[in-house]
């Protein structure tokens, strides 16, 4: 199966000054070793990013923690090994969401 959507990750830090922070994962089994980060930003970057998956209809989840540990990760790298669990959690959750989704459509 291949997972061709933006994933997005967004929080405020509030210790920060509130900036925003958005990540955008995708995964694609058939080719990535690993998800990979599509686009990542703050400030106005990010309200774009988040803007975008609102647009597509691509689920959004907030996790503080992990949107700091994907802001340290450059576009198009796959995320690192030690991420995989938390990163797997969240692509769970997204998984959830959609088949919900499909579910309600029936």
């Amino acid at each position: 199966m291949t997972i061709n959507r933006l994933r997005i990750r967004n929080y405020k830090d509030e210790e920060n000054s509130g900036v925003l922070t958005a990540t955008a994962l995708g995964y694609d089994p058939e080719k990535d070793p690993a998800p990979r980060v599509l686009a990542s930003g703050e400030g106005e970057i990010a309200r774009k990013i988040i803007e975008k998956a609102k647009e597509y209809g691509i689920p959004i989840r907030e996790d503080p923690v992990l949107a700091l540990a994907l802001a340290t990760i450059n576009i198009n790298e796959t995320i690192p090994v030690e991420l995989y669990s938390v990163v797997a959690e969240v692509f769970a959750y997204i998984y959830r969401i959609q088949e919900k989704h499909l579910k309600n459509l029936e």
